[in-house]
């Protein structure tokens, strides 16, 4: 017998509807960007501009004051999120990972974030984080354009698996590939270090095969469904033979919903649509909406 399917929230001003009637307490989403709000321009400024890189258009859908997208996450019930910040030149990593925490200290949803580049000093300030809070560190591979097995970061990838903090870690290669992206360059950090605790940001868009193959190499993997299964197919389409292993991994609390909110081209809803639209069952939603990813951070 099927199990009945939750109700898509078919625009923002039904999400609210969609968890309660999963008896959940709100939303838990571990992709949101909060950063200076000079940088976040500049984020937004490159989306506008690299429509020919990317191949399709991607308009920002939530270009407000931090203020207002506060607001916002809080009106749909999104009672817990990260703020994730990354650095695409030297020089940038610690005075961000500073911004951060004084972000999540006036925000008490925020889960604390830090994040690193392959520098002089790296290990320093990456440990200087920790000791400050940091509770999850973003790596983008793709904007950073970097090797994430550079021997500057070897011991950064240590000390965090030691530490037990985790990488929300951007190394598919949707919607743009570098030499660094797809699960091979990382996968070689995992086998140096199969202690790191890590979330796939976007699935590993494209390379889906990859880096579900690293989630079943290595029990510290995690994937977050961050556009993908969306309409917005520019990252790449989910191949329909692994939605069986996505069921098992997401009922495992292997699976963490995220959205890269504010920075998506359509309703914040629709991502929350389209994993319902999968049709693997409510205690599938519960644990990839709330329980997986408090259980990953240690929330009630």
């Amino acid at each position: 017998m099927t199990e009945p399917r939750s109700a898509s929230p078919l625009s923002d001003s039904g999400v609210a509807a969609f968890w309660r009637a999963l008896g959940l307490p709100g939303i838990f989403d571990v992709h949101v960007h909060f950063m200076p709000q000079r940088l976040m321009s500049a984020v937004w400024e490159y989306f506008d501009e690299a429509g020919p890189l990317i191949g399709a258009r991607w308009p920002i859908r939530y270009r407000d004051s931090e203020e207002e997208r506060l607001a916002f996450l809080r009106g749909l019930g999104v009672r817990a999120f990260t703020s994730l910040v990354y650095p695409h030149r030297p020089g940038m990593a610690d005075s961000l990972n500073e911004w951060a925490a004084g972000f999540a200290a006036r925000v008490p949803e925020c889960i604390q974030t830090a994040t690193f580049y392959p520098e002089p000093g790296v290990e320093e300030y990456v440990v200087r984080a920790i000791d400050a809070g940091a509770r999850l560190f973003k790596v983008h591979l793709q904007v950073g354009g970097y090797d994430p097995r550079v021997k500057e970061l070897d011991p950064v990838w240590g000390t965090l698996a030691d530490a037990g903090v985790p990488a929300l870690v951007h190394a598919g290669s949707g919607p743009v590939a570098n030499g660094y992206t797809g699960p091979g360059p990382f996968g070689e950090v995992l086998a140096r270090h199969p202690r790191l605790t890590t979330i796939v940001a976007h699935m590993g868009a494209p390379e889906f095969d990859g880096f579900f193959a690293l989630a079943d190499r290595y029990e510290r993997v995690h994937l977050d469904t961050t556009m993908a299964f969306t309409r917005f197919g520019e990252l790449g389409v989910f191949p329909r033979e692994l939605r069986p292993r996505l069921r098992e991994l997401g009922l495992a609390g292997r699976v963490l919903f995220g959205t890269d909110f504010p920075n998506i081209p359509y309703e914040y809803a629709h991502q929350l649509e389209s994993l319902v639209e999968l049709d693997l069952g409510d205690d599938w939603l519960r644990s990839v909406c709330w329980h997986g990813p408090a259980a990953f951070f240690g929330l009630p």
